[in-house]
């Protein structure tokens, strides 16, 4: 990622403050409103739960 963030645990890439995975200006992140995205936070974010869930289903196989 290009940005620095004292809640960003780089060997794990996860937020330490939200203990789940870094997604810059999601519903938390103490970055909203002191940045602009070009990305859209709400499409990462359905996107990143539908390889969670698609990772659990492979798992309990």
């Amino acid at each position: 990622m290009t940005f620095s963030c004292k809640n960003f645990d780089f060997n794990t890439e996860n937020c330490i403050k939200l203990q789940t995975d870094c997604v810059p200006g999601r519903p938390g992140c103490v970055l909203i409103g002191k940045v602009k995205f070009s990305e859209n936070i709400e499409e990462k974010l359905k996107e990143l739960e539908a390889r969670r869930k698609t990772r659990k289903k492979r798992v309990r196989r």
